[in-house]
């Protein structure tokens, strides 16, 4: 419970970052921010307490695994949110690279951050 609000937070935080400052910076950060809090909300919605890897061992027996002893399974952590979350970590990783990219070449044409000073650049 306390990773989701944890990462409700964030997001929040994040959004209020990326909406509220005109810093072509701060704005990267904001969005980075909102990226590991959907990271810690996912995570937390995939979690179970006390749960065990899905891996047919002493944890989960082949007897288990069955349809007899699916109610066990309830113990059995899914995988897929944590192997969203990784790929989620790689693909933030490249956005936020490209992002950086790009002010990087703003900040070289204009030596500016601020997005409001960038009028002939707007639609």
């Amino acid at each position: 419970m306390i990773m989701l609000i944890t990462g409700a937070l964030l997001f929040i935080i994040g959004v209020w970052a990326m909406l509220s400052r005109k810093d072509i910076i701060r704005i990267i950060i904001g969005f980075t921010i909102v990226d590991t809090g959907i990271h810690l909300i996912i995570i937390a919605i995939g979690y179970v307490k006390g749960g065990t890897a899905p891996i047919i061992d002493k944890a989960v027996s082949s007897a288990e695994a069955s349809f007899a002893g699916l109610a066990s399974l309830r113990q059995v952590v899914d995988p897929v949110p944590s192997a969203l979350v990784l790929t989620a970590i790689v693909i933030g990783l490249a956005v936020t690279g490209l992002i950086l990219a790009f002010a990087v070449r703003l900040n070289k044409l204009g030596k500016i951050t601020n997005i409001d000073d960038y009028e002939e650049q707007k639609w």
